[in-house]
């Protein structure tokens, strides 16, 4: 069950080391596995995935491509209901990140000319979406629909088939509706180094997005810089934020919701009311047996943690420091609070914004920082799949006015040749000027 910590009686130093013991370490092993694996898959291409799933995942695969059959089927094996629910994830999702794609810009320079800023998408993204004995198609929609809405040209996905070589209905029913181009089944880090350095089947990405195993993690972090990756998506957090208006049922449920993910996952409760603290944990207690995978949860409780503070700017103070994936305000005045939230994937603010609907339904993706990583990194978003290009055209007059700075500081740094191309384009016939320096370089001992 989860632990209680008392930071009105600890040492805050001492609850601040355990809340840090959140980072992973990468087994040697798996790293040489995942090493071993990628350079396979740059030097086999095809054989190497197939022999990869045959031994992992379906041992009698012989397609890599998902065909239109496949699609077709899958599109008549979905329930009104689950065809319905797909649907209205992805116009809400296309809608949140419609209002936040930035625009190329430029500024008018007084003499003529303009700086700026221009903005294109990717040209081909590669998905990972997590599969086996489990089907994601909201992590399909949550990656694929930013990414269309960026304006990327070509989505391909990659997931683990079943051990009968199929895929869920649902995730080729996702696929389809957010615009993948294609869907090859080959998961792992076989399927990251397939989309980093290409195969006869499976094309090169420009970058490669999605949450997925140790093993797939470890291969995205290996091949960053021969492919652009999104971000460490690591083992599911959730912190909760309450004061003494907090309903312990909603505290218990949203908690839960999170460590379902796996038993790797963790939870925080903070709060400064030993009453809500105490009654949380009864209410956990009460809702784990009806859980399905309360197995997974049991584990991930072990791992988890409750602070009573002394105050709600100490709770959110010991949430900053864990900097967590998913954050929720339970309080009476979530907005008066935000401004000193300065860690977080995710924040959902007041009692009536559950963890389940930001994973599936508000409209941002649900791909979010983990270990931490939310101090320095941002969820996926539309600019994730947006490149940004610097615009400098100046006219004569403007050049020359700034002239004379850029030969200081190119004087400064010892580079002649940037300051020359700053004079050069102000002299109307430099061949005078070049034949002296060359004079001046003839003459230096």
């Amino acid at each position: 069950m989860i632990q209680i910590l008392d930071s009105r009686g600890d040492l805050p130093e001492r609850v601040r080391v355990q809340l840090r013991r959140i980072a992973q370490e990468y087994p040697a092993e798996a790293e040489a596995t995942v090493r071993m694996i990628c350079e396979r898959v740059r030097q086999e291409g095809d054989t190497a995935l197939l022999a990869f799933t045959r031994q992992w995942d379906c041992p009698n695969l012989t397609a890599l491509e998902v065909s239109n059959e496949e699609f077709d089927r899958a599109a008549h094996q979905i329930e009104p209901s689950l065809r319905n629910a797909i649907r209205l994830a992805i116009v809400r999702v296309r809608r949140f990140h419609e209002a936040m794609r930035p625009r190329s810009w430029w500024l008018e320079e007084p003499r003529g000319g303009l700086i700026g800023q221009w903005i294109r998408p990717l040209q081909r993204v590669g998905l990972y979406v997590p599969g086996g004995r489990a089907q994601y198609p909201s992590t399909v929609i949550m990656n694929a629909v930013p990414a269309q809405v960026a304006g990327v040209t070509e989505l391909i996905l990659c997931t683990p088939p079943r051990r009968d070589g199929s895929l869920p209905a649902s995730v080729l029913f996702a696929a389809r509706e957010a615009g993948v181009s294609r869907v090859f089944k080959v998961g792992g880090a076989q399927a990251i180094a397939a989309m980093a350095f290409g195969t006869e089947t499976v094309p090169r990405v420009d970058k490669i997005v999605g949450p997925g195993n140790l093993y797939v993690n470890l291969a995205k972090r290996l091949l960053w810089g021969q492919v652009g990756v999104d971000l460490w998506a690591g083992p599911s957090e959730v912190a909760l934020i309450a004061d003494e208006s907090a309903n312990p049922a909603f505290l218990a449920a949203d908690l839960l919701t999170q460590l379902e993910h796996g038993e790797e996952s963790r939870g925080f409760l903070f709060s400064p009311s030993e009453q809500v603290v105490h009654a949380a944990r009864q209410a956990i207690e009460q809702q784990l047996p009806l859980r399905q995978r309360r197995a997974l949860i049991t584990h991930a409780l072990q791992q988890s943690v409750a602070v009573i503070t002394r105050d709600l700017d100490e709770a959110i103070d010991l949430a900053n420091e864990v900097a967590p994936e998913h954050l929720s305000l339970m309080v009476q005045e979530p907005w008066q609070w935000l401004p000193k939230v300065r860690h977080a994937g995710c924040i959902l603010l007041g009692h009536f914004s559950p963890q389940s609907l930001g994973d599936y339904l508000a409209g941002p993706s649900h791909t979010l920082p983990t270990g931490g990583a939310a101090r320095f990194e941002s969820p996926v978003s539309v600019e994730t799949f947006l490149k940004r290009s610097s615009l400098i055209a100046f006219s004569s007059e403007s050049l020359h006015a700034l002239r004379d700075a850029i030969i200081a500081l190119a004087q400064e740094e010892g580079f002649d040749g940037h300051a020359w191309g700053a004079t050069v384009r102000d002299v109307p016939n430099p061949a005078p000027m070049l034949r002296m320096q060359e004079e001046d370089m003839e003459a230096q001992p």
